[in-house]
């Protein structure tokens, strides 16, 4: 063999071994990138059931108007005199903090049902400037709210016993958590707004990020 063919025959090897560790490495990231996607991926706590409420328009709005839409709810009352400012403060933050072409969708049950009627709750709403395209209050029949709220979305709301409330519209207990439900209508993420090590700052940003991640999912 000249010297000219053992020349392009040791070119051709290193050819061969370059593409085979280009291929290994390859296949190798996105083995890791797999991984990487799986660690990333929230836990899913349950389906959320079919279900049908009323919006501040009055308007019926049913769970399949959300299907293909991440939404984050939360629940609380308009005359409460405890932590419901403070969550729906958060929810208006995290409004403006969603992106533009974020199609996520905001939802506020009451479960004060048989006082905050859709006027009481549209008013309530727009003192936060609330977006009806992006953000909805939603009412129903107690039984209605406590189905959705407290067997689908792991919500809490108790009524309180007259001799426990420590003023007039101390009526109920309960979640100060904001929920994030897929595109599938499963509940995905679970997050506190209040107490003392609670920065709301960071619950936003925790949110908005689980938002974008799901709305990334197929």
């Amino acid at each position: 063999m000249n010297p000219y063919s053992r020349q392009t025959t040791r070119l051709l090897w290193l050819g061969l071994a370059l593409t085979a560790t280009l291929l290994v490495l390859a296949f190798l990231l996105a083995a890791f990138k797999s991984r990487a996607a799986k660690a990333r991926s929230l836990p899913v706590y349950g389906q959320v059931a079919s279900f049908v409420l009323t919006n501040q328009d009055g308007q019926p709005l049913a769970s399949s108007n959300l299907l293909g839409k991440v939404w984050v709810a939360d629940i609380i009352f308009t005359r409460c005199p405890g932590p419901c400012l403070k969550m729906t403060r958060l929810m208006r933050d995290l409004q403006s903090a969603l992106p533009p072409a974020s199609q996520a969708k905001l939802v506020s049950l009451t479960t004060d049902a048989e006082y905050d009627s859709p006027p009481i709750l549209k008013a309530y709403a727009q003192r936060f400037g609330a977006d009806f395209n992006r953000w909805m209050f939603l009412t129903g029949t107690p039984k209605q709210i406590a189905e959705v709220a407290i067997d689908s979305l792991k919500l809490t709301a108790i009524p309180k016993k007259t001799e426990e409330r420590e003023s007039p519209a101390d009526l109920f207990v309960h979640s100060t958590i904001f929920v994030v439900v897929d595109k599938h209508g499963q509940l995905r993420g679970i997050f506190e707004t209040t107490g003392e090590d609670v920065d709301p700052a960071r619950v936003k940003h925790d949110i908005v990020a689980a938002v974008r991640r799901l709305e990334d999912e197929s």
